[in-house]
């Protein structure tokens, strides 16, 4: 039938090539537009064999849905529709052709992504879904199948044969459940229901999939997924680091209680931006009994404009001027690391000021250039060093637990989450903490120009270090403003250390914050950087100060 179908002229204009996929009760055709000299993408329908007449004109009329949909839609991450045309008596949809892999072939083929690159795609498939729900349109279908990676980097969201109008009726008989029931939402699998929100639970588990290498709700069949689906919670990510708390948001039972896409968009964009211009970095390691498999290579998505977050407004108990990752709320979540234990607005109780820290001795940091970064807190510990939690330190704060092992450290008017056990003093205006088992080091500088130039700051503090001879192997990732904030800039490097003979990876965010301006970073060895992920997004997302 192939061979008969290959190289078929089609409506006098679309030669045949070769099929490059099939589902959905059609196959996709690579094919030639001899009139205008271009590869496209056709799409036959084809209904099984087993199918009454009456069920096929119904998967006809879907197929019309599937181009009058796409059709509506003229957006970068969404394949174009370029003609219909009837020949053979039956309808064949002519597409843009996009040269990818689907995201099920990579994840099959490479591996999972990590999460920086995830949130990447993530951002521009969320673009396609809210551009097609805009048009009035929900997909109903969005899985790792109909997400394409096209070989320059492009990520396009494919396959409308399922979707329908906001204001049509279903386009599938009583009883019958479309979609794949690893991507199909809940309420969806209950009782067929289409809305806004059962595509974004799709997307979440699409995305889940992209990070973890598998659907959130992968059974040994249909049926157990369905059954899990009813009576089951979502598997827990355990490689999503910075993306768990979007993932749980998304796939919450409750179409009520999900994330929205602007919500989306804005924790998305804070993850995708969290490591600006790091290279590739493999998805954090599985525990030795359940191996990762390699990633893939990172495509390069397109840049998805947004408008940044508005300034969050002042709570009752406590005015503060928060220095938080936008979209978050309070994501100690980042390592699965908060639960809500009462209500927000309850006034806190106040923190005991922290004893003294001891002064600096290590040769190391008082030999120091005068700055910010993490540099000047390497080195030994001097003995007796006071260690976390300091005297009177809180695991709650504003309802939000932190997760065991971590507590906040007050100094003055800032707070921040530091592992418990970790030494503390003090080295000029700059607060050390270090990791005694790890090469991990942890820095705070309150004493900031509040009105100095974030990206500038981060500029100086390169020429102050690189002047003495303190980056030898520099290598820099990107001084980026943090848009999700009024006044800050994330500076993200590597370099050879001379003392531990180890390559260090460190980033550093200043910002400017209820009048002062601070600088906190986190570094760690190069190798290390990846599992530390989740500990850059802790300290991130509990930093705040009083105002």
């Amino acid at each position: 039938m192939l061979m008969a179908v290959r190289r078929m002229l089609i409506a006098g204009r679309y030669r045949l090539r070769e099929p490059v996929g099939s589902g959905g009760m059609g196959r996709v055709w690579l094919a030639r537009d001899e009139m205008l000299d271009r590869d496209v993408a056709v799409k036959e329908f084809v209904p099984p064999d087993w199918m009454t007449d009456e069920e096929k004109t119904r998967l006809r009329d879907r197929t019309l849905r599937e181009a009058r949909s796409a059709a509506r839609l003229n957006h970068p991450h969404v394949v174009k529709i370029y003609d219909v045309v009837h020949a053979e008596d039956q309808p064949w949809i002519v597409m843009e052709y996009v040269p990818s892999r689907s995201l099920h072939q990579v994840i099959g083929e490479d591996g999972p992504y990590d999460p920086r690159s995830a949130a990447r795609i993530g951002l521009d498939v969320l673009e396609a879904i809210t551009a097609a729900h805009r048009a009035g349109v929900l997909h109903r279908d969005v899985k790792p199948h109909n997400v394409l990676i096209g070989h320059d980097g492009r990520v396009v969201l494919t396959d409308f044969g399922l979707a329908t109008f906001v204001d049509d009726g279903s386009v599938t008989g009583p009883g019958l459940i479309v979609g794949s029931p690893q991507y199909v939402s809940p309420e969806r699998a209950r009782d067929g229901a289409s809305t806004v929100e059962s595509d974004l639970w799709s997307f979440g588990a699409t995305l889940f999939a992209a990070v973890e290498g598998r659907s959130p709700f992968a059974r040994e069949s249909s049926m157990a997924t369905l059954m899990a689906l009813a009576t089951e919670e979502p598997d827990a990510p355990v490689r999503a680091g910075p993306l768990a708390p979007v993932l749980t948001g998304l796939l919450q039972r409750e179409p009520i209680d999900r994330l929205d896409a602007a919500s989306t968009r804005d924790q998305l964009r804070e993850v995708a931006g969290l490591f600006q211009g790091h290279a590739v970095v493999p998805a954090p390691r599985a525990p030795m009994d359940d191996p990762a498999p390699s990633p893939a290579p990172v495509p390069s998505p397109a840049s998805v404009p947004a408008t940044p977050p508005g300034p969050e407004p002042p709570r009752p108990a406590v005015r503060r001027s928060l220095a938080l990752i936008g979209g978050f709320l309070v994501v100690a979540l980042l390592a699965g690391t908060a639960l809500l234990l009462r209500d927000r607005d309850t006034p806190i109780p106040p923190v005991s000021q922290p004893s003294a820290a001891a002064p600096a001795s290590s040769s190391v940091s008082a030999a120091a250039p005068v700055g910010f970064s993490p540099v000047k807190c390497l080195g030994e510990a001097s003995d007796g060093l006071p260690t976390t939690p300091q005297p009177g330190a809180e695991r709650l704060r504003d309802g939000w637990a932190l997760y065991a092992g971590w507590s906040y450290f007050q100094q003055g008017d800032f707070h921040i989450a530091v592992p418990d056990g970790w030494t503390y003093e003090k080295v000029g205006t700059t607060l050390c903490f270090r990791d005694p088992i790890a090469l991990r080091v942890l820095s705070v500088d309150p004493s900031r120009n509040p009105a100095g130039n974030p990206e500038k700051a981060c500029r100086d503090e390169v020429t102050l270090l690189r002047d003495a001879g303190k980056l030898p192997g520099y290598q820099q990732y990107g001084i980026n403003r943090v848009s999700s904030l009024d006044r800050a800039a994330d500076w993200e490097y590597a370099y050879d250390d001379k003392g531990s003979g180890a390559r260090l990876h460190a980033m550093t965010r200043w910002v400017a914050s209820g009048g002062k301006g601070y600088a906190y970073g986190l570094m760690t060895r190069d190798l290390d950087w990846p599992a530390n992920f989740a500990t850059w997004g802790m300290i991130v997302s509990t930093f705040y100060t009083n105002a």
